[in-house]
């Protein structure tokens, strides 16, 4: 909940909103946490030691940028602020110190200067003494355009430190990734010198003879799949290596997995880094001269020899491809949209070739494949049999779900009767919310005049903050609503409009395709069923719209 109250005024100054509704930003960047120079924690306690005497500063929220640069700003957190203080909920914002805004000496000076001005933004530095409100602050024109130059150039330098750091590891044969490849762990004395795994190091080795032996990426992933070897990513989130679920994948060998084992030159007790590199805060792929190769660095789980041999095999094999005269494939209208029933894969879709005739294109599960043998029923379905069914099921649904909203929304009058309800009780939230923000401001005027005490003041600013809260979700629910109806009625309209188009002109596009579809199964016997985008909007409206009737 906001903290709110106000400055104290100027004898002759006209009336205004002396509500302090600040917003407390914290940021902590890449560079801060390789010199551990300041942690989010003690940024925190700052802040906090620095509002206990301020209590007309309220704190409306905390904004936080966890490893986000200070060369630009583009931060999440920093842009949510923005969207705050254009909404009119912050008019104040504390920093611990100059660079925690920014380390961007121009954009840092533009947000100081001109937007928080133009906003009516009051600006806090805790520990650089620097405040927009302080009418003493006379060597703020010369300061802040100074300090703001000095953080820039101290991001620029520490980068470029950090960055030379890392080249130099890598040149000494340290090994500077986050996580150790497949078959080899971290040293637990040194974490740039890499040892063998014994569980996965045998896996390795098993990779390379198969491929050695002629077995192409598909082939080779399934063989790991049938023999139950769990895999990279399942195995590294096993030994704590990664802990988010959207990195697991969905636990089975891929041939992009195998292929990168197999160009890895690592295994051969190499070690070749530089393949990526930092630019704008991004990493992007380097070209060779990148590339710091130190030999003999770490124990070998295959000979030169052997890898050599198998990158000729993988050339060869990737030569052929790129020469194979391939012509070009009809537009895929439902790419991304066509799934296994069975096992959830997507289904690939493949052009069998005619010569009398014109290709067919086949929609097919490839777990039994790629995965394991028997994984899955598995599911063939041609493109020229799904689309009409797609058609069919398309228009049905959607007259079915607009036959729905016009019995949700039949009832014009007593829609109108919502509306209304809803208007006036917008209406009344507003007025109570400013009622109990006009008392703060009373209290604290009483609270410096002395007719009220401390103890007094904090119980009933609680009990005021507390109504303030309860009027603002409600306006927030009715808000929504509101706006929940009118949203609804245009999706009505809209879909209404394509069935029209569908039924003038019965040919499926992709842009169709892509608005009104969400997901299609196909099952071994080639049942269909689809998910509309428009079912779950609907969904979704009858849910928000029970509140409505009941205000």
């Amino acid at each position: 909940m906001a903290r709110k109250s106000r400055k104290t005024q100027q004898t002759a100054a006209p009336a205004a909103d002396l509500t302090i509704r600040a917003a407390l930003y914290i940021r902590l960047s890449v560079e801060d946490k390789q010199t551990g120079s300041i942690s989010i924690e003690t940024q925190k306690l700052i802040l906090n030691h620095f509002l206990e005497s301020k209590p007309e500063i309220f704190v409306y929220d905390t904004y936080i940028d966890n490893g986000a640069t200070g060369m630009n700003f583009h931060r999440p957190a920093f842009q949510q602020m923005l969207s705050d203080i254009e909404a009119g909920f912050v008019n104040c914002v504390i920093v611990k110190d100059l660079s925690r805004l920014g380390r961007n000496s121009i954009d840092t000076g533009y947000y100081i200067e001109q937007y928080f001005t133009a906003h009516h933004v009051r600006f806090i530095a805790v520990t650089d003494q620097f405040d927009t409100a302080d009418p003493n602050d006379i060597h703020a024109g010369i300061i802040l355009p100074l300090k703001n130059m000095i953080n820039e150039a101290y991001a620029i330098d520490i980068g470029r430190k950090i960055k030379a750091q890392q080249r130099q590891a890598m040149k000494d044969g340290e090994y500077i990734g986050a996580r150790s490849p497949y078959g080899y762990l971290k040293a637990p004395d040194n974490c740039h010198q890499l040892i063998i795994d014994p569980q996965t190091a045998p896996v390795v080795r098993q990779i390379f003879q198969w491929a050695l032996e002629g077995a192409g990426l598909n082939a080779i992933a399934r063989r790991l799949n049938e023999a139950g070897i769990v895999s990279v990513s399942v195995y590294k989130q096993q030994i704590g290596q990664i802990t988010h679920e959207n990195l697991i994948g969905n636990g089975k060998w891929q041939t992009r997995t195998v292929n990168k084992i197999l160009r890895c030159e690592t295994y051969t007790g190499d070690l070749v880094q530089g393949h990526s590199k930092s630019i704008d805060h991004r990493q992007v792929r380097a070209g060779a001269d990148n590339l710091i190769t130190v030999q003999n660095t770490h124990e070998a789980i295959i000979s030169h020899n052997l890898f050599a041999q198998v990158q000729s095999i993988l050339d060869a094999t990737a030569g052929k491809c790129r020469n194979r005269a391939v012509s070009s494939y009809t537009p895929n209208l439902l790419k991304g949209k066509v799934f296994c029933a069975h096992c959830g894969t997507a289904l690939h879709r493949q052009r069998n070739s005619r010569k009398k005739s014109d290709d067919v294109y086949i929609y097919h599960c490839l777990t039994n494949s790629r995965v394991a043998k028997d994984s899955c029923l598995g599911v063939t379905i041609r493109e020229d049999k799904l689309m009409p069914v797609l058609l069919d099921i398309m228009q049905t649904q959607m007259e079915t779900t607009l036959g729905q909203y016009a019995l949700l929304l039949a009832d014009d009058e007593q829609r109108e009767k919502e509306r209304r309800a809803i208007s006036a009780k917008l209406g009344v939230c507003r007025q109570d919310i400013a009622q109990y923000r006009s008392r703060i401001r009373g209290l604290y005027e009483n609270l410096v005049q002395g007719v009220i005490s401390n103890e007094e003041y904090f119980s009933f600013k609680n009990q005021y903050e507390a109504k303030i809260s309860d009027a603002e979700n409600e306006l927030a629910l009715l808000e929504k609503s509101s706006k929940t109806m009118e949203l609804q009625q245009k999706r009505q309209k809209s879909l209404s409009d394509d069935l029209c188009d569908i039924r003038k002109n019965p040919e499926l596009t992709a842009a169709l395709i892509d608005r009104l579809i969400e997901r299609i199964e196909v099952s071994h016997d080639k049942q269909i069923s689809v998910r509309f985008r428009f079912q779950s909007e609907f969904e979704e409206y009858g849910e928000r719209n029970r509140p409505c009737r009941h205000i």
